[in-house]
């Protein structure tokens, strides 16, 4: 599955930006995806992910402030991000995963969308 991302930007804090991610096929056989991100000199981090059964879990870090959903019939993916801080910044990534009847997860990977937050 391809998976385009987009939405990113600049913004002040505590500012708002909805990121997207549209995917090539039915998202229906799709196990889950999730939003990472990366800042410069950091490790990827899992921001929110979202389970074929609706489930969503978030990093500590943006817990009530992003809310991650999804849209089984336009195979899309959104993040909105409220009250956006300056340690949010850094380069977002759309994941999606399958995971095969041996156990065995496959990764597919977006662009990344780079979101700014600077006044």
């Amino acid at each position: 599955v391809q998976l385009q991302a987009s939405g990113g930007g600049s913004v002040q804090p505590g500012g708002s930006l909805r990121l997207s991610c549209a995917a090539s096929r039915s998202i229906s056989s799709i196990n889950g995806m999730g939003w990472y991100r990366q800042a410069p000199g950091k490790q990827r981090e899992l921001v929110a992910g979202i389970t074929s059964g609706g489930s969503t879990n978030y990093a500590a870090s943006v817990k009530g402030r992003f809310t991650i959903s999804r849209d089984k019939d336009q195979n899309t993916m959104d993040l909105q991000m409220n009250n956006l801080k300056p340690e949010d910044a850094a380069v977002y990534y759309c994941n999606a995963y399958t995971v095969s009847v041996w156990g065995v997860r496959y990764d597919y990977w977006g662009q990344g969308t780079l979101v700014t937050v600077s006044s």
